[in-house]
């Protein structure tokens, strides 16, 4: 799930600024004092912007891909519990 969060933010971050070296040509004659003067902060918000789009992308796919979850531990739990050959397996992988 976090590869996936991190393979979505990654998607969108990129398209973005592709997108932004796009639109934003006329800066080109620019370029070495916009990053020599505002590298730091350009950097930071790119990187918040990255690190929102992840916690958005893993929020979204664990409401998505995990609502059932508790009832899966449930009944996982019950198979522990009784005395069936699954259990014992299940056992012998939780013990190690």
């Amino acid at each position: 799930m976090i590869a996936n969060a991190l393979v979505a933010a990654s998607a969108v971050v990129l398209a973005l600024l592709f997108w932004l070296m796009q639109d934003l040509t006329f800066l080109i004659p620019y370029r070495r004092v916009l990053f020599h003067d505002y590298g730091t902060a350009l950097g930071l918000w790119a990187a918040l912007v990255f690190v929102n789009l992840f916690a958005a992308f893993y929020a979204l796919g664990r409401t998505v891909f995990l609502k059932d979850t508790g009832q899966k531990l449930a009944h996982l739990e019950k198979q522990i519990r009784s005395s069936s050959r699954i259990s014992d397996e299940l056992r012998s992988h939780l013990d190690e």
